[in-house]
């Protein structure tokens, strides 16, 4: 018997949220803070709302973003400025009103310290589902006990130094943060998974870790084919393209493996099973 058809998570609602602010981050990007009517109770990162303004400026499909930061009642999205709705959603202002729809998706596994090493593989405004993540995981969460800092690594890529977004905030919350851009310009030319190579030649992590990656596609098939060559355990956040975000329209598949737990059909939904996937339970390299 097959299983029940994915439905979007019970906590999810469509309401209104006030904007808190919005602030300049990196070269091409803001961090948008709002306050949901309805104050949502805690999430696990790397789940997601949709978004949109209600003027019309908006596309009227919302976007999705992961959430960046979680204060309380506050909200806050990294968003990178590159299209109608993003270029509309940056242009808010204090006291206007967006509609959210979420929280959605699931979320990144429970990051205990027991076990390998957790290496979080952020590439340009892949960081979102990360701050979020190291600070549960250094808290606790889910009854798991706090995983110590020197557990959690943090390699940070991007283009150039303009799109390592927030990267002062990062090593702030005292995990190990090392970065790479393809210019040069910050850290080490080259990608993150150069700066993971770097680490296990120097000796700086053991064969096994865990890893944690969120990133342009490109980069998840390297994380995907890397994690399949080694035998390790592997979560990818994906960053699809979505229509509804609650599983109605079909518009963001992913292949799956059918010797993985999602391999009953032959796509899974990233809104609604997703967006983290196994790299047990998915096929990205080679799919298209």
């Amino acid at each position: 018997m097959l299983p029940p058809v994915p439905a979007p998570p019970p906590d999810a609602r469509s309401q209104e949220a006030v904007v808190l602010d919005v602030r300049t981050c990196g070269s091409d990007g803001v961090v948008l803070a709002v306050e949901p009517l309805a104050p949502p109770p805690p999430i696990r990162a790397s789940r997601f709302y949709m978004l949109r303004r209600e003027d019309g400026l908006s596309p009227f499909i919302p976007r999705p973003y992961s959430i960046y930061r979680q204060f309380g009642s506050r909200l806050e999205f990294l968003v990178k400025v590159m299209g109608k709705g993003s270029r509309a959603l940056a242009a808010s202002r204090r006291g206007e009103r967006l509609r959210l729809i979420g929280p959605l998706g699931n979320g990144w596994p429970t990051l205990d310290g027991e076990g390998a090493p957790w290496v979080m593989l952020a590439g340009g405004v892949g960081l979102a589902p990360f701050p979020m993540g190291v600070e549960q995981a250094l808290a606790g969460m889910d009854g798991a006990a706090p995983c110590p800092a020197d557990r959690l690594h943090l390699f940070f890529g991007a283009a150039n130094a303009g799109q390592l977004y927030d990267l002062d905030r990062m090593v702030d919350l005292g995990v190990e943060v090392r970065t790479a851009t393809m210019d040069g310009s910050q850290g080490r030319r080259g990608t993150v998974l150069d700066l993971l190579n770097d680490a296990w030649a120097e000796g700086r992590l053991p064969a096994e870790v865990r890893l944690l990656a969120c990133g342009p596609e490109r980069m998840l098939e390297a994380v995907e084919r890397l994690a399949d060559e080694r035998g390790l355990e592997a979560h990818l956040s994906l960053e699809t393209l979505m229509g509804c975000g609650v599983g109605i329209c079909n518009g963001c598949p992913v292949p799956t493996r059918p010797e993985g737990a999602l391999g009953h059909w032959p796509n899974a939904k990233c809104c609604v099973e997703g967006p983290v996937f196994r790299t047990a339970d998915v096929r990205l390299a080679g799919s298209h």
